[in-house]
């Protein structure tokens, strides 16, 4: 479907353009000014938005003569700009007779509107001591806040209730780390085993960069231990090895490389070591030793999906067989926390092919399982293919992500971070459950950027978090690695300089 929106004063065309797409997931949009614009096909919707001035609204779908008009309220241009957005979704939801699970919420993370109510009505009722930051946030706290998502963002019930629990579960952790004293260390290894349909991470098939994988992994190490000074001897309260798939790595490598990070910083304070197993094909009890000699005691082993034509449809040379045998063989060597990544929405499935996973995952009993709405991203095969093949954005997984939290449930798992991506399938969110006593400290960290991360090897972004203080809001810069892998070798020092200036310069 072709889609045409001449957009006349409205000033929000990246709202336009993500709502549009989560109530048309399978059209093309184009904004443009009706004098810049040429004709659209026969078949086109084609909408029209005015803003005038005196603050007066219209939205039109000119071959349906459908109508909506509004005013822009609020005193400040927050209050007037989520006005005009709210005024959009509605006049959508009138055309289409539909709604969206987030309403007109389009950002990245939906619990911050949560934690930052909680956070100012617990500065009005202080911490009691022995408390967490949950224990204080009562059932008024919590329907008030509810209410918030209700009335100002058209969100559905289920999924402000949903928002308000999680916020108050990390804060309830955020509060207990000193998180403005220490930071997080992420390392990336850009290789997998093979690339994913889906992916889009700086990520390169090993067996076609052999040559590439010692120096890169050398570079690595020199960025670890140079990161190891650039933060001055603070500790890391959690690290996180990703990629990229670590576990492509030969045994001696991997050793190599997390031996490094021991060496280089004061373990002391780490409540956290994972590495992302991820791909069970890239997984042997040699490798998994190395994890557990080195310190990591969480893992990743992320089937995805628990069907085995879906594996081989999106590239995953792992059977549902081989990610059993991985699981329990960590299990045997004793690791006490293992997470399972599954994507809904994956090319082939249905909501019975999500039901068929899920029964597997909880014959496994993970401590942990994150739960992805699959997000079709530019930089992936998929995209391309999709574009090439003229393919749908696919099935509503609605019903499948509804199975996702029962399955949670009945594993005592509960809902602990929560984010979301453009076009994602259902319009809905990834979304992590864990056991109460295993929530994911650098997920939770990470995600609510309260915390400085120092980030390593190809790809990564650093990011250094200045909390708020008197006078001033919390601010976020960042820095990023080149991603392509010769670009990184050659310029190492660049990026170590980078860092360096990113963290010991004064903000």
């Amino acid at each position: 479907m072709d889609i045409r929106v001449y957009d006349l004063g409205g000033g929000q065309e990246a709202y336009l353009h993500a709502l549009l797409r989560s109530f048309y997931p399978n059209a093309q949009v184009r904004i443009t000014a009706e004098a810049q614009s040429a004709e659209p096909s026969d078949d086109a919707l084609v909408f029209c938005v005015r803003r005038e001035e005196s603050g007066l609204l219209h939205f039109t779908e000119q071959k349906g003569g459908f109508l909506a008009e509004g005013r822009i309220r609020g005193e400040s241009e927050k209050e007037r700009e989520e006005s005009f957005k709210n005024f959009l979704y509605t006049s959508l939801c009138s055309l289409t007779r539909k709604e969206l699970p987030w309403g007109s919420l389009m950002g990245v993370r939906p619990t911050r509107i949560a934690e930052k109510r909680m956070e100012e009505l617990l500065e009005t009722a202080p911490l009691p001591d022995g408390k967490d930051g949950e224990a204080v946030i009562d059932e008024r706290m919590r329907e008030e806040i509810t209410s918030i998502y209700r009335n100002k963002y058209y969100v559905n019930e289920r999924k402000a209730k949903l928002a308000v629990d999680i916020a108050a579960r990390e804060l309830s952790v955020i509060r207990k780390i000193r998180h403005e004293k220490s930071f997080s260390l992420y390392v990336g290894v850009p290789f997998c085993p093979t690339r994913c349909l889906y992916c889009s991470f700086p990520s390169n098939p090993i067996g076609g960069c052999r040559n590439l994988v010692e120096p890169c992994l050398q570079a690595i190490i020199r960025d670890i231990r140079q990161t190891a000074g650039i933060m001055n001897g603070r500790s890391p309260d959690s690290i996180y090895i990703g990629g990229g798939t670590p576990t492509s790595l030969e045994a001696d490598q991997l050793r190599e490389l997390m031996e490094a990070i021991t060496d280089s910083f004061d373990m002391s304070g780490v409540m956290e070591y994972t590495v992302e197993a991820g791909r069970a094909d890239s997984i042997d009890e040699d490798k998994l030793k190395v994890i557990r000699e080195c310190g990591a005691g969480r893992i990743s082993v992320n089937p995805q999906s628990m069907n085995e034509d879906t594996l081989r449809l999106i590239g995953r040379k792992g059977s549902p067989e081989q990610v059993r045998r991985t699981f329990y063989l960590a299990r045997d060597m004793s690791f006490s926390h293992i997470n399972m990544d599954l994507i809904l929405g994956l090319p082939g499935e249905d909501t019975e092919a999500v039901r068929r996973t899920l029964e597997e995952v909880m014959d496994l009993a993970p401590d942990s399982m994150t739960v992805h709405s699959l997000a079709v991203k530019r930089g992936s095969d998929l995209h391309r293919n999709m574009i090439e093949q003229n393919i749908s954005m696919g099935w509503d997984t609605r019903d499948a992500m509804e199975l996702a939290y029962e399955a949670a449930d009945r594993m005592g798992l509960v809902p602990y971070y929560l984010y979301r991506q453009k076009n994602m399938t259902g319009n809905l969110e990834n979304v992590g459950f864990a056991k109460e006593d295993s929530l994911g400290i650098y997920n939770m960290l990470v995600m609510e950027e309260v915390q400085s991360v120092a980030a390593c090897g190809p790809g990564a972004i650093s990011k250094r978090v200045e909390p708020a203080s008197a006078g001033r809001q919390r601010t976020i810069t960042r820095c990023e690695n080149v991603r392509e892998i010769s670009a990184y070798i050659e310029r190492i020092d660049e990026m170590i300089g980078r860092k360096k200036k990113l963290f010991c310069e004064n903000h």
